[in-house]
């Protein structure tokens, strides 16, 4: 996972194709719409962390809606909730201001594996030993 320090870049200012999705919007409404085709980058709101409503959204664009480009994590996002947004479906994430980027890195290290599937691996522990 791209962790992006607060202030390092404004927001949807590269050169990518970007989409900026409200936890309010419908995926299904915008997938229909045509709304996901050619975006390489979509960036998901987590206007205070305890709303979730984005974490529901990266697994949709992964599972649901095959997107492949980079998801984004932006607005109040805590370096404890790193790595469940990462197998969640994220792939960047924009740290809030004064959050120091080498002790979001380091949450990484915390947890050699996971029981349970997610979006990077969807087979659990046990279904993994077993192959």
């Amino acid at each position: 996972m791209k962790i992006i320090a607060a202030g390092a870049l404004s927001l949807g200012a590269d050169d990518l194709k970007t989409l900026q999705i409200t936890n309010d919007a419908d995926l299904a409404a915008l997938a229909a719409e045509g709304a996901l085709e050619g975006v390489q980058r979509i960036e998901l709101q987590f206007p205070k962390f305890t709303d979730g409503r984005a974490y529901s959204q990266a697994l949709l664009l992964r599972r649901r809606y095959r997107f492949a480009g980079d998801i984004r994590a932006t607005g109040d996002v805590l370096i404890d909730q790193l790595v469940h947004m990462h197998r969640s479906g994220f792939s960047s994430a924009v740290l809030a201001p004064g959050v120091d980027p080498a002790a979001a890195e380091r949450q990484f290290a915390r947890y050699a594996a996971f029981y349970q599937g997610d979006v990077l691996e969807p087979r659990p522990l046990f279904a993994r030993e077993a192959a």
